[in-house]
């Protein structure tokens, strides 16, 4: 059977280098408005799309909470458009959505796919919503589906509200002395190079069901600011307030498919500064 995978959030950062990095995939663009139902089931008809990664996102954070509207716009109801006009198609052989680690609740043990879920922002809340649509109305048209939980990750092209890139912009300000604080959280860093190596195992096994997507190591934020730091000869300082909070993921399900990430917090550091 002839796979015609469309993508939705091609020119963003996971997007972009989803394609760059595949040789073995001609993906097919989506080009428009992901909440309007003409512009997605036009692509979907035209094209003859069969199978899906669906990457488009308003992220991080900083810019979900100052534009909340756009987010839900996008997140949600982009995803739900999505979900309604596939499944009228009756053509769809496979589905990958890109979540995010921020729809589970802190915790200070490994997370895997069955952990708690309560998303501590409004970016996790609008990426939980979009998941229990999917869930819920793929399994009822019983349409494989995957969806990806990914853990945090840093790529050059990402703008300084990510957290390693702001924490790099910070270090080559003209600053004598630089202050931080909010920095006691562990977090589980990856690169986006071993993000696309997991999506393409999980569409080549058809995966279904929830994966963790994430390098199962923990980092402190405060330690990476002492590395990048320490490669700029910069000072800086910390004025901690805050409690401190977990997000790392359990990947053994996913390694179960022989995948495992290769970069570690060093070496993704070094590809950006």
């Amino acid at each position: 059977m002839k796979f015609n995978c469309g993508i939705t959030g091609h020119a963003g950062v996971l997007g972009s280098e989803l394609i760059k990095k595949n040789n073995t995939i001609k993906f097919i663009r989506f080009y428009g408005d992901i909440a309007n139902k003409k512009h997605v089931k036009d692509w979907l008809v035209k094209r003859n799309i069969n199978i899906i990664f669906h990457l488009a996102a308003i992220v991080p954070t900083k810019i979900v909470k100052k534009e909340p509207k756009k987010a839900n716009k996008v997140n949600y109801l982009g995803t739900k458009i999505l979900i309604d006009e596939l499944i009228k198609l009756k053509k769809i052989k496979w589905f990958f959505f890109s979540s995010t680690s921020h729809v589970y609740k802190f915790s200070q043990k490994k997370i895997n796919e069955k952990s708690k879920l309560k998303p501590s922002s409004l970016y996790g809340l609008t990426k939980l919503k979009a998941e229990k649509y999917i869930q819920k109305k793929l399994k009822k048209a019983k349409i494989p589906f995957c969806i990806g939980r990914i853990f945090s990750f840093t790529h050059k092209k990402q703008t300084s509200d990510f957290v390693i890139p702001g924490i790099i912009k910070k270090a080559k300000s003209n600053k004598k002395i630089v202050y931080f604080e909010n920095t006691n959280h562990y977090r589980d860093f990856l690169s986006t190079s071993d993000i696309c190596k997991a999506i393409n195992i999980l569409f080549k096994k058809k995966a279904n069901g929830i994966y963790n997507i994430g390098s199962g190591k923990k980092i402190l934020i405060s330690h990476i600011i002492k590395l990048i730091f320490k490669k700029y000869k910069k000072i800086y300082r910390i004025n901690e307030k805050n409690k401190s909070t977990w997000l790392v993921a359990d990947i053994n399900k996913i390694k179960k498919f022989k995948w495992k990430p290769k970069n570690n917090i060093l070496s993704i550091i070094n590809e950006l500064t």
